[in-house]
């Protein structure tokens, strides 16, 4: 896979004109590149994207609900949705008329997928990891105040956990993001506390401050995090996080499992699997392992499947 990069100006010597240091821009770049002020903005492109953003969330909603949900004209969403549905953005079913993420959204999600290595490079150690513990292994990175699941390896288990790709879960609520939440600064979690309520899916959510904090302080300590029926009853969870490349956390690896399987007894071993597997794929693509334990073994980090 080919990589491209955007380097910044470049300073170039113009000594047949004035000698002096010019300034030359990027190919692909506007001169306005860093304006994102309202005269750059489309706004009939801007709002078509609204709606598909907010339909991925909600699918399966009638024109009308899209309407009246984003405070605009049906006229509005209908054309937009037609221009979409040629894109296959979109598609409506004819049968109920409703309307659904179409396959084309698909297709560029994966598209972005294959745009960074780390999920290639996860697939083989999220397999091992799923093999050695019996449980779905997953793949997680935060994106605005949420988990975003990337991979999953899904257990032969009749009884299993299932976060397709795209699936957004909340950071304070489930194994990956406790775990991506203990890497943050303080300013960054202080900000996250303050964007509002930490939301209660369950009896054993955490949705104190001050307890969030002390669990944050816990994983540091041990190097993983575990989603005890945090968000969904019955299902458990061990994450730990991957580093990049200037030892900051870029993802989360987990297994999840019920509760049956993922009991008091099983977390040591679920736990150093875990961390072993995070710290492979941490070298995988190239990181640096931040401060914490070490992996309790050495297990392969090739790329075979």
């Amino acid at each position: 896979m080919k990589a491209f990069f955007i380097t910044g100006a470049a300073l170039v010597a113009d000594s047949q004109k004035n000698g002096s240091a010019k300034v030359r821009r990027a190919r692909g770049r506007p001169r306005d590149w860093h304006d994102k002020t309202a005269q750059n903005t489309i706004k009939s492109l801007d709002r078509a994207m609204a709606v598909l953003e907010y339909l991925s969330q909600s699918q399966g909603l009638p024109l009308t609900r899209i309407a009246a949900d984003m405070k605009l004209s049906p006229a509005t969403v209908y054309r937009i949705l037609v221009t979409l549905e040629g894109r296959g953005l979109v598609e409506c079913d004819s049968d109920d008329q409703v309307w659904n993420i179409g396959p084309g959204a698909f297709a560029i999600g994966a598209r972005f997928l294959r745009r960074t290595s780390l999920v290639d490079r996860a697939r083989p150690i999220m397999r091992r990891l799923m093999e050695t513990t019996g449980e779905t292994a997953n793949l997680g990175v935060e994106k605005e105040g949420s988990v975003l699941f990337l991979s999953q390896v899904e257990t032969h288990a009749a009884i299993r956990a299932f976060f397709p790709p795209g699936t957004l879960s909340p950071l304070h609520a489930s194994g990956i993001g406790k775990a991506l939440l203990a890497e943050m600064d303080d300013i960054w979690i202080k900000s996250f506390l303050s964007s509002g309520p930490l939301e209660k899916y369950s009896d054993k959510t955490i949705t104190q401050a001050d307890e969030l904090l002390r669990e944050l302080q816990n994983i540091r300590e041990r190097g993983y995090s575990f989603d005890n029926e945090e968000r969904n009853v019955g299902m458990r969870c061990v994450a730990a996080s991957v580093y990049g490349t200037n030892g900051e956390a870029v993802a989360g690896i987990s297994v999840s499992g019920p509760t049956s399987r993922i009991s008091a007894s099983s977390i040591e071993s679920l736990s150093s699997a875990v961390i072993d597997a995070a710290h492979n794929l941490t070298l995988a693509i190239g990181g640096i392992r931040s401060q914490g334990r070490e992996p309790a073994v050495e297990t392969r980090t090739g790329t075979d499947n």
